[in-house]
């Protein structure tokens, strides 16, 4: 699954344009490697993105979306300074 399509579906951002925009400006990155919007995923991959002041980290655990179950576990979550 490509990384934008990931992002919109799991719900950490709200619309594909969005994801595909943060990944043009060089905000995300899967496993350590900066990533485009059509980076393909798989299971067990970490990802790190960068909105705003805050920097999320995730491991990718399904690639399908089920009734109330998230699609990745949240590894970190911290705020940077100005």
């Amino acid at each position: 699954m490509r990384i934008d399509k990931f992002l919109k579906v799991s719900r950490l951002i709200k619309r594909r344009s969005v994801a595909k925009d943060v990944a043009d400006a060089d905000r995300i990155y899967v496993n350590g490697q900066l990533a485009k919007p059509g980076k393909t995923v798989k299971v067990g991959d970490q990802v790190q993105l960068h909105l705003g002041l805050k920097i999320i980290t995730i491991e990718i655990t399904s690639l399908t979306l089920l009734k109330d179950q998230d699609m990745y576990t949240l590894i970190s979550e911290e705020k940077r300074s100005l």
